[in-house]
């Protein structure tokens, strides 16, 4: 087309070929490790000379490493290659309304240490919890003892694209925090910001057994949902999606910190549950949940059968202080959707995956893998 309508991108520079294929052999090792040169070379169809002198380059890097050799075949013995697990390491920092939490996984995302500890943010300025978080992630990493490439922090909030906290509900002094800017001042390590919802629909994704489309439900005093259609994160075009908690269950209801009344966190949030149970925490509540439970389904109902009918997504993951009220909420969130066509498969998160904190370590090193 002429005119000058259509822009003709650059021709790929060496470096830009070079760093692709690079993340191409990264990424297989990750996938299929451990693998030998040869066989790496075989699936990315680069020569086994490329293979050879990137593989050097991500040893030096301290990405890959080499095993011994494998012995008793035919021909040349095979010294197979894997991720380097004292290699660059992602740290993951969370800050809720209430507690902060660090993490430390390795590059194959295995997690070397995590702690969590209370931390009351609900009245307090940003530098209290910011603060908070950078020491216990002082702490985490070096206990992990691991090269830190960069940290992602979990936000109970709407976090926009430059990973600024633009409104959290339930931490009224947060609005337009740059979390991000400040920790990493603090950190001396570059720090991105996402929804803690979001991370913990990932962890599930990454690390659980799920389908490709599933919403997650992440409760505490507030709920925020991760969505996953297709295999991917569904953030929408502004970030804002999954805001479950700000979905009216009961019109007329108590007011809410976002400006509607009667918003699912407000009736079956934490605060309300504690409220229904008659109990001081969450360790109460969960060993005598009482009228929590049918407060907590009865609300559920309202809203998953809303967004499960929207998103035309039929596997629901219960997390956060829902898990925590296991398979009787799981049950009773199951038969209030049980009259839905086609059915809802709703599920309790699995501890396993490390939730958000987890995966944002995780989605350190995954990026470092992909380049």
């Amino acid at each position: 087309m002429s005119g000058g309508l259509v822009a003709v991108p650059a021709p790929a520079g060496q470096q830009t070929v070079r760093r692709h294929n690079r993340a191409l052999v990264l990424g297989y090792v990750a996938e299929a490790e451990p693998v030998s040169r040869a066989r790496v070379a075989e699936h990315t169809g680069l020569t086994r000379g490329t293979v050879s002198s990137l593989v050097d380059d991500l040893i030096a890097a301290g990405m890959l490493t080499e095993l011994s050799a494998v012995r008793g075949a035919t021909g040349r013995p095979a010294s197979p290659l894997q991720l380097n697990r004292s290699g660059p390491a992602g740290l993951g920092l969370e800050i809720g309304v209430e507690h902060v939490g660090a993490s430390v996984v390795d590059l194959s995302g295995t997690v070397r240490v995590s702690r969590r500890v209370a931390s009351d943010h609900r009245d307090q300025p940003p530098d209290v919890g910011l603060g908070a978080a950078a020491r216990l992630a002082a702490d985490v990493v070096a206990g992990a003892g691991l090269p830190v490439a960069g940290a992602c922090v979990a936000l109970p909030g709407l976090v926009d694209a430059a990973g600024v906290l633009r409104r959290a509900p339930n931490l009224p002094r947060w609005d337009d925090v740059d979390a991000p800017e400040r920790l990493s001042a603090l950190l001396a390590t570059p720090v991105r910001a996402a929804n803690e919802a979001d991370l913990a629909a990932l962890a599930e994704l990454w690390f659980g057994d799920v389908p490709a489309d599933f919403v997650h439900v992440s409760a505490d005093v507030g709920i925020g949902a991760g969505i996953v259609l297709g295999g991917a994160l569904f953030r929408g075009p502004g970030g804002c999606a999954g805001e479950l908690g700000h979905v009216v269950v009961e019109p007329g209801g108590p007011a809410c910190s976002c400006g509607g009344a009667g918003c699912l966190e407000r009736v079956a949030g934490l605060d309300a549950l504690l409220r229904a149970a008659g109990a001081s925490d969450v360790e109460a509540l969960v060993a005598h949940p009482g009228p929590a439970l049918a407060v907590a389904a009865g609300s559920l109902r309202i809203a998953l059968g809303a967004a499960v009918s929207l998103l035309d997504v039929r596997t629901v993951v219960l997390g956060g202080v829902y898990a925590r009220l296991g398979e009787d909420l799981r049950e009773a969130v199951a038969a209030e959707l049980a009259t839905m066509t086609p059915p809802v498969d709703v599920r309790i998160a699995d501890p396993a995956t490390g939730g958000a904190l987890r995966a944002a370590a995780a989605s350190v090193v995954r990026a470092l893998i992909s380049g």
